[in-house]
C-alpha cells in the first residue's frame, strides 16, 4: 500500500544537486497526496538555475518508480525568484545574505582535520587586525573548538538587553566559539537541527558589530555545518588548508569542488606545514613532500596564498593562548601570515 510517509521516505533518498543533503531534509516537499496507487508530488524551489528543478524532478520520479505497487506519478515543482537582495549561493534552497555589520566574511576550510586549519585561522584573522582592519573569529566546528585554547580564554560571553550574545574580545579581535559554552572535558553532543541552529545563532545573534573582516574557521570535511554557512551566508569567499602530501591533497580537492559546486569563490590555498628549517643548521626538511600545495593550486586555477612551516614557536604560542602573529610579529610565520593577509585584501578588494 502507498502512503504519504512510504512516498516521504523515498524521496529522502534523493539528494539537493551538489550536495550532500536530500530534498526533504530541505524542506522543498510542501505536499503529497496519494490516490489509490497515484501520487502528485508539489515542491517549492527557489533557484535561477533551470538545471537544479529538471535533476530534482527527474531523481524523485526514478526514486518514487522503485515503490511496489505504484501507478501514475507526477512531480510538481513550483519554481521561485530568490530575492534579489539576498542571492542565492549557486541556487542553494535558503538564501544567502550578509551579516548586519560585517563587510566580508571569509571561510577557513579543509578537507580533513589534522592540517592545522585553526592555527591557520586564527593566525590569519590577527594578521588582517594588525594590518589595519577590525576582524572577528567565529569557531565554527562545533564538535572540536579550539580557538578559546589559542587565544588563552575560556570566559562566557554575556547577552545584552536585547538576547544578543556579546563575543569575547582578545588580542583585539572579537571571538566566539563552543568551546566558550562548555566546560574543558565536555563533548557538544548535537544532532544535524542543533548543530543548524548554533551555527545559525553564532552567526546571527553574536553582537559582532562593524567589522571589515569575519573569519569563520569550519570544521573539516563537508557536512551540515559547511552547508548551512553557505546557503545563508553571502561570502566573500574560502580560503582551502591543505599539507603537501597526497593524502591531504584528495581531501582538500573535495572540499574545493564543493563550494566550487555551490558558486562559492575560492580565494587560494594556504600549504600548512609545508616544511621544516632545523634550527641548529638551517637545514630544509620537506617532512611531508613537496610541491603538493602548488601544483594543487594551479590545477583548481587559484593562487597559492603561502607556504607556512612547521615552526616550534608557532606551536609554543598556540599552547600559551596566544598566535605567534599576535605574540611575534617578528617571527618569519608571522612575516608570512601577514603576507597573506596583504594579498587577501587585495584580492577581496579588486
Amino acid at each position: 500500500m502507498i502512503t504519504e510517509a512510504l512516498v516521504r521516505e523515498k524521496l529522502s533518498t534523493v539528494k539537493y544537486p551538489g550536495f550532500s543533503r536530500d530534498i526533504v531534509s530541505f524542506g522543498l516537499v510542501k505536499d503529497v497526496r496519494v490516490s489509490g496507487s497515484d501520487v502528485v508530488v508539489q515542491m517549492t524551489l527557489a533557484t535561477n538555475d533551470p538545471k537544479v528543478p529538471q535533476t530534482i524532478k527527474e531523481g524523485s520520479e526514478a526514486a518514487l518508480a522503485q515503490l511496489s505497487g505504484i501507478g501514475k506519478v507526477t512531480v510538481r515543482i513550483d519554481i521561485q525568484a530568490p530575492p534579489q537582495q539576498a542571492p542565492t549561493a549557486g541556487g542553494a534552497p535558503m538564501a544567502a545574505s550578509a551579516i548586519e555589520g560585517v563587510k566580508h566574511v571569509i571561510a577557513v576550510a579543509s578537507g580533513k582535520g589534522g592540517v592545522g586549519k585553526s592555527t591557520v585561522a586564527a593566525n590569519l584573522a590577527v594578521a588582517l587586525q594588525k594590518n589595519g582592519a577590525a576582524v572577528g573569529l567565529c569557531d565554527c566546528d562545533l564538535y572540536g573548538p579550539s580557538i578559546g585554547l589559542m587565544f588563552g580564554t575560556n570566559e562566557r560571553p554575556m547577552a545584552t538587553e536585547e538576547n544578543r550574545i556579546l563575543p569575547i574580545e582578545r588580542a583585539d579581535l572579537k571571538l566566539m566559539s563552543m568551546g566558550f559554552l562548555l566546560d574543558d572535558a565536555a563533548p557538544a553532543i548535537l544532532r544535524g537541527p542543533m548543530v543548524t541552529k548554533y551555527t545559525q545563532q553564532f552567526l546571527r545573534q553574536v553582537e559582532w558589530g562593524a567589522l571589515d573582516y569575519l573569519v569563520l574557521d569550519l570544521p573539516p570535511g563537508t557536512g551540515d555545518i559547511q552547508l548551512t554557512i553557505v546557503q545563508t551566508v553571502a561570502l566573500a569567499g574560502v580560503i582551502i588548508v591543505t599539507t603537501p602530501q597526497e593524502v591531504a591533497l584528495i581531501d582538500a580537492r573535495k572540499a574545493a569542488t564543493m563550494f566550487a559546486k555551490v558558486n562559492v569563490p575560492i580565494l587560494g590555498l594556504i600549504e600548512n606545514m609545508s616544511y621544516f628549517l632545523c634550527p641548529s643548521d638551517g637545514q630544509r626538511y620537506d617532512i611531508f613532500g613537496t610541491g603538493g600545495g602548488e601544483r594543487e593550486a594551479a590545477r583548481l586555477h587559484v593562487p597559492l596564498l603561502g607556504q607556512i612551516p612547521i615552526d616550534i614557536a608557532t606551536r609554543e604560542a598556540g599552547d600559551r593562548g596566544l598566535p605567534v602573529t599576535a605574540a611575534d610579529s617578528a617571527n618569519p610565520v608571522a612575516q608570512e601570515f601577514l603576507k597573506i593577509a596583504r594579498a587577501l585584501a587585495d584580492g577581496i578588494a579588486a
